[in-house]
């Protein structure tokens, strides 16, 4: 139980790091497109080659395409309602337009967040020991996410202890959401376990889609097909050495 909450803490915080990181240095956008390509490709290769392998093994291909459809719909509804808000701005380093939300952010940051983190618990519940290919895919993918919204609400006037409160928040459900993907499943059926990772398989790819590589690409150029490239053959090598 302690490992999951700990693990989860360990993948939410480094959005908190990449928020201190941004309201005490400024790095080049170039740089963070990069690093969001990377996580992206890894993050990827991690719903792929770990969830969805898992989610048919245990619920077969049918509950997996249920489960990856649902969680892509799910995710999309919530971004697009966050997206007239200005959470689609999330990972964004840009100013932000005069009716953005910060609270559209953060909001925006849980919903990438706690699915994830759920997982996490999850896989610790059924297998006994860290999934590092996903903690190492999570860890990567919310590290620019966290710098790169930190720029973009610096831009806008949000104050240091404001973003960071935020983050740190984050950081704390991403540690409770862990926690509770392992406390409150561990009677729960194979078939529930498959609908789960298939569900969060859905939700992270079309997050991947809809906001990581679109920011990564527009700061980065062409040379980000090759990251995210690298990022997913990653995902492959730790697969294989699990």
């Amino acid at each position: 139980m302690w490992l999951a909450l700990t693990v989860g803490a360990i993948a939410g915080s480094s959005v908190f790091l990449g928020a201190l990181i941004g309201t005490k240095f400024k790095l080049h956008e170039k740089n963070i497109a990069m690093i969001m390509a990377f996580g992206a490709g890894t993050l990827l290769g991690a719903a792929t080659f770990e969830l969805l392998r898992e989610s048919v093994e245990r619920g077969g291909i049918f509950t997996t395409t249920i489960g990856f459809l649902f969680g892509s719909i799910v995710f999309t509804s919530f971004n697009l309602y966050l997206y007239k808000k200005g959470g689609h701005k999330r990972k964004s380093s840009d100013r932000n337009p005069p009716d953005h939300s910060g609270l559209a952010i953060f909001f925006g940051t849980l919903l990438d967040a706690i699915p994830e983190s759920i997982i996490i618990g999850i896989n610790i519940l059924q297998e006994g020991k860290i999934s590092w290919l996903f903690l190492i895919a999570v860890f990567i993918s919310n590290f620019p996410e966290g710098l790169s919204s930190t720029i973009g609400l610096k831009k806008n006037g949000y104050s240091h202890t404001l973003i960071l409160s935020m983050w740190a928040t984050v950081f704390v459900l991403t540690g409770l959401s862990a926690l509770a993907g392992y406390s409150l499943l561990e009677d729960a059926q194979p078939e529930t376990i498959s609908i789960i990772n298939a569900f969060a398989a859905g939700g992270i790819t079309a997050m991947i889609v809809d906001t990581m590589v679109p920011e990564a690409f527009k700061k980065g150029g062409p040379l980000v097909g090759f990251i995210v490239s690298l990022g997913l053959l990653l995902s492959l090598v730790l697969i294989l050495l699990q």
